[in-house]
This record gives C-alpha cells, structure tokens and sequence, in this order.
C-alpha cells in the first residue's frame, strides 16, 4: 500500500498522458496511466501525422467571422450545426476576444520555444527508444491553388522567421518538382523544414512500450469517475467499478472528457470537443497512393500524410458536442480534397474512417500546470489541433515542474487556472 500511495497517476493514455508517463519514469518515479479505452483511442492515434512546430494559436483575426459564413454547411472546413448550446455560445464569445494579432503575437511567445524543444525530443525519443514508426523529417508543405489562399498564407512568414523557424514560400514549379502528383492548378505554397511526420497509432505503441520498460505501467479498459481530493489535497481516484487507487499526485490528461474530473480540484475547465476525420486511402490494388510528401491543401485544410502503406487525408473542425458521430459530407469533403489537388486517385478508395475528439480552449493554448485549489493535481490538456506535436514536450515539462519545482521553459501563459 505505501508503494501504491507514492506512485504518480496519470488519467488518459493519449500522447499527452503517455508522454509525461514516460518522462516520470524516465527519472525513476512509479507512474500509473489510467486509460478508459485502449491507448491512443481518442484524437491520438486517428490525427494527421504531422509534427508541426512554429504554428501559432487557433485564434487567430477573422476566424469567427469565417464561421459564421460557413455555419450549419458540413461542406466547409469548420463546421458548426445550429443548436441551442449555451456552453458553446460561451466558449465562441470568449474564443472571438482571443481573436487578434496580439493574441497570435503573445502565443508564440511559448508555442515557438515548446516547438523547437519538441523537435529535437522526437529525434531523441525516436533513436533512443528505437521506435519505428514511419517517421519522416523532411519536413512538410502547405499547398494553394488561389492567390488569396497563398497571400493569406504568405503573411505567416515574418512571425515565425522572428521565433526561429526556416520558413520558405515556393512556387508551383518548385512544389510540383517535389511532388509531381500535384495537379496542374497548383498556384505555390509554403514549405515548414522543421516539421516531421509519423502513423500516430504506431508511435503511441512505441511510446507505450518505452515508457512500460522504465517502469512504468499501463492500465487499459479503467474508466475514471472521480479524482479523489481530501484536506485540499489530491489523494487518488475512483474508477467506474468503485476501485479506490492511491498516489500521491495525479495528472489530468484525457482530452475532450476533462470538463468534470478537474471540479474537485478547483478547475474550470473550457474546453469544447473538436470533432476531426480522417479517411485512410488505398489505390486499387490495396496499396499506398504514389505521394511521396506530407503537405495540408490550403483551401479545404485536409492533411495528406503518407503512412506506409496508406495515404492518411485528416483534418476538418466541427463543433457539434460531445460524441462520436460522422457526418457523411465530411468524410466526403476529404476524399474530394485529395483529387482536387492529386492526380491519379481515381481509382483509390478508403480503408478506414474514423473520427475523434480534440480538446480546444478559447484562447486556443493548452492548460498545463497545477490545478489552483488542489495540491497534487496537475493538467495536461487543450492542445488541440497541436496534441501529437507538443506530446512529448508536455510531458517533459510537466515531469520537470512536478519533480523539480518548475519547468525549463516558462509556462504561466499556460496555467490553468488562467480562465
């Protein structure tokens, strides 16, 4: 029981949840992953693959107003179903005044920094563990087939030029020399050096399996009803089948499904759940699409990741609650992008299709740090679109920040008890 009482557990087996499970036991600390699901179940495993850093917040000017335009057509890229949702209505009034360039401005302030760390922890995590997982380094591309598209695109440049990043515009001969599956209405693009890409679901079971040879462990299938707090203190928790688990910290990382866990300790959590897609493509043959590079279409925002054996097409915002339902429009809207901007799909045809739920704050920044009425409790969540980039970064600053007092890099623009 005393052992018990001193381990650390971490409710969520996504990125977030398994990366700090795996930096805690990296320092030799008993760490416990609850993960109601298997691992990776929730946005984990099912996103883009891409590994981006240098990006700034989802709020950003002229977002709101874009969404209103598009609102209640599943056709769009953000995509929200009239309904009678105060909570949403909330969330979107506070989302609007995070809405400027001086939000963009004073996010990058931390993502910029948590980008290049995270980065080179990839590398390192990939060499040392000895993960194979089909990651890629080469970077990845945005890619336009209208002007506007790439002035719009073109005005991201000088922001993360000033943070570090290598940033370069091309032309549609540069980008159609690198990818000759490119159609011929191809206008430019920008190329992000920085950035990678990795199958997700293949990278959490190396992570998992990394984390579990350094003593950590892993329970699947275990439902959390309750973070147990007592004399102000996090003390462990309830699980559906009323078992009691002791430790002597707990953190908070299960994405979309946070909003009541953090209560006991104080947290008023913001989040809204951002339904996402993919659908996995295979030529005719049940082989992987000839594309050889990872690149967003920036008129529909659909990732197109090559994984192997399959063509990953990801991406697509939707607010509609919490759950689990596909819209058929928006499964479609994803096959459709990939023709629009490839040749020789036509014969190609899905695999898989699934969709998941991504954790989004109003200010489009993740929550990471102590829970303000609880000692013991910490968060690690709201990373949104951003979750598999800044995963094993989280983690690390969050092993630092319990065990040592505070974080290498500074996170107070990150603190949950912000809102």
């Amino acid at each position: 029981m005393d052992a018990e009482a001193e381990r650390i557990l971490v409710v969520g087996g996504g990125v977030i949840g398994l990366s700090t499970a795996y930096y805690l036991a990296r320092r030799e600390v008993p760490v416990l992953v609850l993960e109601r699901d298997r691992v990776g179940a929730g946005a984990s495993s099912g996103n883009a693959g891409a590994i981006a850093p240098g990006h700034s917040t989802l709020a950003r000017p002229g977002r709101i107003l874009q969404a209103l335009r598009w609102l209640g057509d599943p056709t769009r890229p953000l995509y929200i179903p009239p309904r009678w949702d105060p909570s949403l209505f909330r969330w979107l009034w506070h989302f609007n005044r995070f809405c400027t360039e001086a939000h963009v401005h004073r996010s990058m302030e931390i993502l910029g920094p948590m980008g290049h760390l995270g980065r080179e922890l990839f590398d390192e995590v990939m060499e040392e563990e000895g993960i194979e997982c089909h990651y890629r380094t080469e970077g990845y591309y945005e890619v336009y087939q209208t002007p506007k598209g790439l002035d719009g695109a073109r005005e991201e440049i000088p922001l993360q030029h000033a943070h570090g990043y290598q940033t370069a515009e091309l032309n549609a001969e540069a980008l159609r020399e690198r990818e000759p599956a490119l159609t011929a209405e191809t206008e430019g693009g920008l190329f992000f050096p920085e950035a990678a890409s990795t199958d997700p679901d293949c990278f959490l079971e190396g992570l998992t399996r990394a984390a579990v040879e350094r003593g950590a462990e892993v329970r699947t299938g275990s439902s959390v009803q309750e973070i147990r707090v007592e004399g102000g203190r996090a003390r462990g928790v309830r699980l559906d089948s009323g078992e009691i688990l002791p430790g002597r910290a707990v953190v908070l990382a299960t994405g979309a499904y946070s909003l009541d866990l953090g209560r006991p300790g104080g947290l008023t959590l913001p989040i809204q759940a951002a339904k996402g897609y993919h659908r996995d493509m295979v030529d005719e043959g049940g082989e992987a699409p000839e594309v050889g590079m990872t690149f967003m279409a920036g008129e529909t925002f659909v990732f197109h990741t090559p994984m192997g054996g399959f063509l990953r097409l990801a991406g697509t915002l939707e607010l509609s609650g919490t759950n689990h339902r596909m819209v058929p429009a928006r499964l479609e809207n994803l096959t459709d992008s990939a023709r629009r901007y490839l040749e020789g799909l036509e014969g190609a045809s899905s695999r898989d299709d699934w969709v998941g739920l991504r954790p989004v704050t109003p200010d489009g920044l993740p929550m990471v740090g102590p829970a303000p009425e609880a000692d013991g409790l910490w968060v690690a969540d709201g990373h949104a679109m951003l979750g598999l980039t800044l995963g094993p970064v989280t983690g690390k600053l969050l092993a630092e920040w319990m065990l040592d007092g505070a974080p290498s890099l500074d996170l107070s623009l990150l603190r949950p008890d912000r809102f």
